[in-house]
């Protein structure tokens, strides 16, 4: 199944991906991070799977999303007539559900569901007991409650039911979640789920500010981060998967279901644009509890609770999508130092304090300390923004941010009238903005590249406008932007930079990371050439699927989605350039900047 035929659920704590033909093939619970009970999506049949769909054959499906919700509605058409499934996670009282729902459209036709529950990412054949409304399934921890308005019955280590939904009849599966040490959780009324998830979903994108003509685009992007917002903390993750790969058959294939600190500057001005304040603070305050602490101890990314991420580890035994291995858990860039990520977190508090968002004595006490870090640290060479698992280089992207960092502390001072040694912190800017000037632009390539005395492009060059580092006018900038459109520009998306070289210690391959697209036409439209800019972001959203959604990357050759689904990051740039498009400039134009032109 490729991957944009998935739909995405979500109750703000799991999700789980549905395929275009009824099935869900990917489901953690009772967190993000959990250990999947449905992982068909990474191996096969044997590895777990649920699915409703019709018994014969399917002559015509369709599927769209209720409204401004997460509800996902598919119909299949038959011989026989035509039924509709729905399916939702209800936001929890207590345990996750699914509630997944048939009902008759039109004649009558004959159903089959198939239930292969398989613990610990698809590898633990539960005990099952049965109930008088359905079954109990579990294994270790885990254990899950089906409950079914018709029949259920064991085959071959599998759960089926097969029956017949006349037009105007429904027929209500429920699954439910819980340790097994608890009892099973008292049955939950299925339509009043269904009706509470929606009242939910559409109360909250009513107080949405698209702000744009993109409206549609706007919202789902803006509805797939609440879904990948862990709510009892406000972190958000990178994606509901893991290792789907960035090439079919490829190896690069992570562990996406943690929270980047990367992520935060962009989530936050995305959140805040929209009129979604609750949310922002909420995200800032898992960012202060996250990196609360030492500065030499802070990780890249956490889990969805603030906690240390786990140790990365394979999992051999599943196949991989289409075959690509291995599968992996836990993401071990969380023991790289990288340099970028105390200029995003500061970079962030500099946003909230820019739009409105009061930080307390504590907060500020936090960045200096940061702040200082960087000042002592930013020479050293790091692991950068793409997280490459060669040696450590003097990537450019790494110090612009440390010069961000030092720049926001500078501001902070001048514009916010915060404590600090300005001029302490202004030297330090304007070294590290010396050094990357002389070191970063190679006259003969005629570009800035992607780490210091080096010939190779890097598509995160594009943030140097971005972040006001120089200005778009600037002719090293121009130069720049012309380099990237002409030598990573392919199948009219940016790629991150040539796989063939040794940068990253790992094999060749892989698509176009959307994020780096969305920046190009964030610089096309700071440069004045609106035209393009806009012209590129509509072929960007070509790519979303039939449901609105963006994976990681995209392969221009296959013309297929690939890499992680759906991606926090490339929704997040798709928000930022229908913003920065809609004002006619980019987000440099909003953080202004006393960078010295040299």
């Amino acid at each position: 199944m490729p991957i944009e035929d998935y739909g995405f659920l979500s109750d703000t704590e799991t999700a789980a991906l549905v395929s275009r033909d009824g099935s869900i093939d990917w489901l953690c619970m009772p967190r993000f991070d959990s250990g999947a009970f449905f992982a068909r999506l990474l191996g096969t049949e044997e590895n777990g799977y649920w699915k409703i769909s019709p018994k014969g054959e399917v002559i015509k499906s369709s599927r769209r999303y209720r409204g401004d919700t997460l509800i996902l509605d598919t119909e299949f058409e038959t011989i026989g007539g035509c039924v509709r499934l729905t399916d939702c996670m209800p936001l929890r009282d207590d345990y996750p559900d699914v509630v997944r729902t048939v009902v008759g459209v039109r004649g009558s036709v004959e159903m089959e569901m198939t239930l292969v529950l398989r613990f610990d990412y698809g590898r633990l054949i539960p005990w099952v007991q049965r109930l008088d409304d359905g079954i109990i399934a579990m294994a270790g921890a885990d254990a899950v409650v089906v409950r079914s308005d018709v029949p259920l019955h064991g085959e071959d280590l599998s759960t089926v039911a097969r029956f017949t939904v006349h037009e105007g009849e429904s027929k209500a599966f429920v699954l439910t979640w819980y340790p097994s040490h608890k009892p099973p959780p008292a049955a939950e009324n299925s339509v009043e789920s269904l009706r509470r998830t929606e009242e939910f979903w559409t109360e909250w994108a009513s107080h949405a500010r698209p702000g744009t003509e993109w409206r549609d685009a706007v919202l789902r992007s803006l509805l797939v981060l609440k879904g990948l917002t862990y709510a009892p903390t406000g972190g958000i993750i990178a994606a509901p998967t893991t290792s789907l790969p960035e090439e079919i058959g490829g190896t690069r294939n992570w562990d996406y279901r943690y929270c980047w600190l990367r992520d935060a500057t962009f989530t936050l001005y995305s959140l805040l644009g929209a009129g979604y304040m609750e949310e922002a603070k909420a995200w800032r305050s898992w960012l202060l509890r996250a990196v609360a602490g030492s500065p030499s101890q802070i990780q890249t990314l956490y889990g969805a609770a603030g906690e240390r991420c786990p140790i990365e580890y394979e999992l051999s035994y599943l196949a991989g999508y289409a075959g690509s291995q291995p599968v992996r858990v836990g993401n071990a860039a969380s023991l790289q130092f990288q340099l970028d990520v105390y200029g995003e977190v500061i970079d962030v508090m500099h946003q909230a304090r820019r739009l409105g968002m009061k930080l307390d004595p504590a907060a500020w006490s936090l960045e200096r300390t940061l702040v200082k870090f960087v000042a002592e640290h930013w020479q050293e060479a790091d692991m950068g923004i793409w997280e490459v698992r060669g040696p450590p280089r003097h990537f450019t992207h790494s110090k612009v941010l440390a010069w961000v960092a030092m720049d926001r502390a500078v501001q902070a001072c001048e514009k916010f009238h915060l404590s600090g040694d300005a001029a302490e912190w202004r030297r330090v800017r304007d070294r590290i903005h010396s050094e990357i000037c002389s070191r970063a632009f190679n006259s003969k390539v005629g570009s800035f590249v992607q780490s210091f005395d080096s010939d190779k492009l890097d598509a995160s060059l594009l943030m140097i406008p971005l972040v006001g580092f120089l200005p778009a006018s600037d002719p090293r900038v121009q130069s720049t932007i012309a380099a990237i459109e002409k030598n990573l520009m392919h199948g009219g998306f940016v790629l991150r930079y040539h796989t063939d070289t040794d940068v990253d210690g790992l094999p060749s391959g892989e698509g176009a990371f959307l994020p780096c697209s969305f920046w190009f036409v964030d610089c096309l439209n700071l440069s004045g050439r609106y035209a393009q800019a806009r012209e590129m972001f509509e072929r960007l959203l070509s790519l979303r699927n039939d449901l609105g959604l963006l994976s990681e990357e995209y392969d221009p050759r296959t013309r297929q989605l690939v890499g992680n689904f759906p991606q926090a990051f490339s929704h997040v740039a798709l928000l930022n350039s229908a913003s920065n498009l809609g004002k006619h400039h980019g987000p440099a134009k909003d953080r202004s900047t006393c960078t010295p032109k040299k």
